[in-house]
């Protein structure tokens, strides 16, 4: 009769299945690590940067390397030597019956437990060096600055580059050590070599005791190391008045960090001879006496010099330090050549008062890209799952040898709005937005809609000459599979109603079965197998706005919160401007970016959230929105952060020289630095370091009046004429980015900025301010706003549409420009029809205010000339259209000065004309409308042939 356990299959099979699903595990973690891995590759590969994954994959590689198996030799090495000097007699006490089990399991375990050990502690170190590869690329790089710190005479890149890396690597070290010590004490006790005794340590073989006192020594030698770089630190240190060195640190701090260092260094020493004495009241009366020490000299001893000699004479004390500071933290951020001139500006207003000021008023801009994106959406969406961003960008187009101010849009692909969203038509159908659409930034049409420059599906307009298909933007997220052989069938949903089949570059190829394989796994997509859609020609496009794709390109780049579309060279591109930022340039103030970048027109999920001390936009990138093609060009070619990063990027950074005429056309000057600038200059404006301490003139950026959220008011970009002033002539008419600045705690204006933004000036990048004289007020953009809403004159022109009517209103950016001796606000004024779901706002109105006069009009001439006193002196080369074509302000044949009184009589009928259109549209009257539109089209008709034209 048999006697075999019936249950002895089943545990061998259960036994088997622990193994076999740890496995499985580790096979699909293997597969999906080299899925990513793999295609990460490809699409580096088809990006063109290559070498920006090869080397960020090698150098991840060599770090985790190098970290894991230095980290698991010290841990593991420190745990087998205790193993062999472990003693042969087994230990006797009142616990030894627990400890010879633990000796037992680690006598008869040893590979195992080394193994464990070492493959968690290597995992750990070469996880966290990971984190380090830009570190190590730059500090392998760098390349000197030629600037020395004001402290150590060292050139800024020991700290920029050397500083984080020794860090790095010497916290790295005492981490590894202190879990050394740790695993060699447990061993050594476990063993039996080491009794751990509050009152004594006899008994611990001497073995075990020189091998705890070398370790422990070598950790503290790790703390005398870092103590020294602590002196370093200083000029990176925020937590007193500024970032850098100041008196205490100078004085107290920096020498006291050298005292410690000596002191670790001789307290190592006692503990590395106690590897031979063997009298541990030695060592540990010098660790203790360091920690004293420590707390006398680092926290003690600077406290006193701090309250005793500083506090009583701070601003003598502190100021050839905040002189130091300041002048590092202006060359840090660039603001070292801002030109600050005194500007008493008019408050009076007369008859042609901006007569010289005439080649500036074309370039106000009325179309806010704030306001209007509800008007493209309405007017030039075309097909429901195309849409407008919300906020709009400027730019400057040539039509017949003039520059026009512009505000663009690209038409992109909305995926929520798709009619059906199945696999397919998410997929291989909806696949690109389509066009862009370009307004006139001063112009509107008969009813104060935006005038077009390039419109429609397919493009119209003045510039409708370039590739309009849009596969790469900010909107679209979902990947697509494109492509197809030549006269195969057309999948792609197109303009038109139409179809089409990519033809592009983008997009990694999957026309074979591994790729497919690998990208169906990668989306957990079957599909992507399975779809009879993907061919042997096809394609896929993901990480596809201009963001992800730059800053995979350029990993060593911070990216600007705003990219914006421009048509260059017969194709739709999209600029990207590139900073280069340290947060460890010697003394220098740090600065949040969120803080500095953020206002009433930003989007809060693009601004970058590190904190910086030194900025550069050292790179404008280039995105093309058809095949999503990545150019980068160096800006600034003397940065040494830009040399160091090509250095170790070798070839991914195109020189200067090669941006094309085209593109150098739309180049400007980037909005964040500027915003970081404006931040950085409402302080360090002042030179003197007793104002500076004083904080007695202070600057802060005004809130934006319009906006509901109480937060910083946007820059603008505006063609400006810098006035003459303090003798110096005026500067001619260019594209800039402006700001300005009221006092901190007041609202009145304190100064006015703006940087040349052409990037074809000579002048490009010069920052200049207006500082308001003291003996005259100038109101601010919150007074002004206040002032122009209950002027009289606004409010019967407004009260219509504010007292519940049949429109809302809505008020459009702020302008202000230096003209006429003195300050001009400018706003527009948009109306929105109540209670239709098709409505949009359109430009009603202009406000303008000069000192204390304010005036309104359908026009921004008509504002001025009643600002100034019925003649301002100047045209604004804006006019109300009469069709969706453009005007150039300029009447046929004749200067609006220059009219005939049948021209001009004709003129005002047809504007009185256009007038009563408009308010028989706002009254839904679509008759009236129609009619008088039609007559006053026909008396502008007969004011041109009058004019002659």
């Amino acid at each position: 009769m048999s006697t075999a356990n019936p249950f002895r299959t089943g545990n061998r099979r259960a036994g088997a299945l622990l193994p076999t699903l740890i496995i499985l595990v580790v096979a699909i973690v293997a597969l999906l690590l080299f899925t990513n891995v793999w295609t990460d590759r490809l699409w580096f590969n088809n990006l063109n940067f290559p070498t920006v994954w090869s080397t960020q994959f090698w150098t991840r590689v060599g770090l985790f390397l190098a970290f894991g198996v230095v980290g698991a030799l010290i841990v593991v090495g420190n745990i087998w030597i205790a193993f062999r000097v472990r003693p042969k007699i087994r230990a006797q006490g009142p616990n030894s019956e627990l400890v010879q089990r633990y000796r037992e399991l680690l006598e008869s375990r040893l590979v195992l437990v080394l193994v464990i050990v070492g493959i968690l502690v290597g995992l750990f170190a070469g996880t966290s060096a990971l984190a380090q590869v830009q570190t190590f690329l730059a500090w392998r790089s760098k390349v000197p600055f030629g600037v020395k710190d004001s402290t150590f005479g060292l050139d800024a890149s020991f700290f920029v580059f050397d500083y984080p890396w020794w860090r790095y690597l010497v916290s790295s070290l005492g981490a590894l050590l202190f879990t050394a010590v740790v695993a060699t004490v447990i061993s050594h006790f476990i063993l039996g070599a080491l009794k751990l005794n509050l009152r004594r340590v006899d008994g611990s073989t001497p073995a075990a005791q020189a091998h705890v006192s070398v370790l422990v020594g070598l950790l503290v030698l790790t703390g005398a190391v870092s103590a020294w770089l602590d002196r370093y630190g200083f000029q990176l240190d925020s937590s007193g008045l500024f970032t850098g060195v100041t008196y205490t640190d100078a004085q107290a701090s920096i020498t006291a960090s050298l005292v410690l260092s000596i002191i670790g260094a001789l307290c190592a020493v006692f503990f590395f001879a106690n590897a031979f004495l063997r009298r541990w009241i030695v060592p540990i009366t010098a660790l203790v006496l360091m920690l004293v020490s420590a707390i006398i000299l680092s926290g003690i001893y600077p406290a006193i010099v701090q309250q005793f000699t500083v506090r009583p004479n701070e601003p003598d004390k502190e100021g050839p330090y905040i002189t130091k500071h300041i002048e590092a933290t202006r060359a840090a951020y660039g603001i070292d050549k801002v030109e600050i001139t005194d500007y008493s500006a008019r408050t009076e207003a007369t008859a042609g008062q901006l007569r010289s000021d005439a080649e500036a008023l074309p370039g106000i801009r009325l179309i806010d890209p704030a306001v209007v994106s509800p008007t493209f959406d309405q007017l030039q969406q075309v097909r429901g799952y195309y849409s407008f961003p919300k906020q709009l960008d400027v730019d400057r187009y040539v039509l017949d040898n003039t520059e026009n101010d512009s505000v663009v849009a690209v038409r992109e692909l909305d995926v929520t709005n798709i009619p059906d969203r199945s696999w397919n038509n998410l997929h291989t159908a909806y696949t690109h937005g389509y066009g862009m659409v370009i307004a006139h930034g001063n112009q509107r049409g008969p009813n104060g809609e935006p005038v077009w420059m390039s419109y429609n599906m397919p493009v119209d307009g003045q510039i409708k000459d370039y590739e309009p298909r849009i596969y790469f933007g900010e909107s679209h997220r979902e990947y697509s599979i494109v492509g197809g052989p030549q006269g195969g069938v057309n999948y792609e949903i197109d303009a038109a109603n139409s179809s089409y089949t990519y033809e592009g570059v983008g997009g990694v190829p999957i026309g074979n079965w591994f790729n497919r394989l690998l990208y169906a796994i990668k989306y957990g997509d079957i599909n992507i197998l399975l779809s009879e859609r993907v061919n042997q020609d096809s394609r896929i496009i993901y990480d596809r706005t201009p963001r992800e794709r730059v800053q995979a390109a350029a990993p060593w780049l911070t990216l600007d919160s705003n990219s914006y579309p421009a048509v260059v060279e017969g194709r739709v591109v999209w600029v990207v401007d590139g900073y280069t930022t340290s947060d460890s340039y010697p003394n220098s103030q740090r600065v949040s970016l969120a803080q500095a970048i953020d206002d009433s027109q930003t989007d809060p999920s693009l601004v970058p959230t590190d904190t910086v001390n030194y900025m550069r936009n050292s790179v404008k990138a280039v995105v093309d929105a058809y095949d999503g093609t990545v150019t980068l060009y160096e800006w600034d070619a003397q940065d040494p952060v830009l040399k160091t990063w090509e250095k170790a990027y070798p070839g991914t950074v195109q020189p200067r020289d090669r941006i094309p005429a085209a593109l150098m056309s739309h180049l400007r000057y980037p909005e964040d630095l500027f915003k970081v600038q404006r931040e950085m200059l409402a302080r360090y404006h002042v030179s003197d370091p007793n104002v500076w301490f004083q904080n007695n003139d202070l600057w802060e950026i005004p809130r934006d009046p319009v906006a509901q959220n109480n937060q910083k008011e946007t820059p603008y970009y505006l063609s400006i004429r810098w006035p003459s002033v303090q003798g110096q002539p005026a500067i001619p008419a260019a594209f800039s980015q402006t700001s300005v600045f009221v006092p901190r705690g007041r609202q009145n204006l304190a100064a006015y900025m703006a940087v040349n933004a052409e990037a074809t000036s000579p002048d490009y990048g010069k920052i200049r301010i207006l500082r308001m004289a003291d003996n005259r007020q100038i109101d601010g953009p919150g007074q002004t706003f206040n002032a122009m809403k209950t002027n009289e004159a606004v409010a019967t022109r407004l009260r219509q549409y504010l007292n519940q009517g049949a429109a809302a209103v809505t008020y459009g950016n702020l302008l202000t420009l230096p003209v006429g001796g003195g300050l001009l606000y400018v706003q527009p004024v948009y109306t929105q029809a109540q209670g239709s779901t098709g409505a949009y706002p359109v430009l009603t109105f202009v406000m303008v205010r000069f000192g204390e006069h304010v005036g309104i009009g359908e026009t921004l001439q008509e504002a001025l000339d009643q600002v100034f006193a019925g003649d301002a002196g100047a045209q604004t080369g804006e006019q109300k259209t009469t069709s969706g074509n453009t005007q150039t302000g300029q009447t046929p044949g004749t200067q609006l000065g220059q009219l005939s009184p049948e021209a001009s009589a004709k003129l005002r009928e047809s504007q009185t004309l256009f007038t009563e259109a408009d308010q028989a549209l706002k009254n839904g009257d679509l008759g009236t409308y129609q009619t008088k539109t039609n007559q006053a089209r026909d008396a502008l008709n007969e004011a041109i042939k009058l004019m002659g034209g």
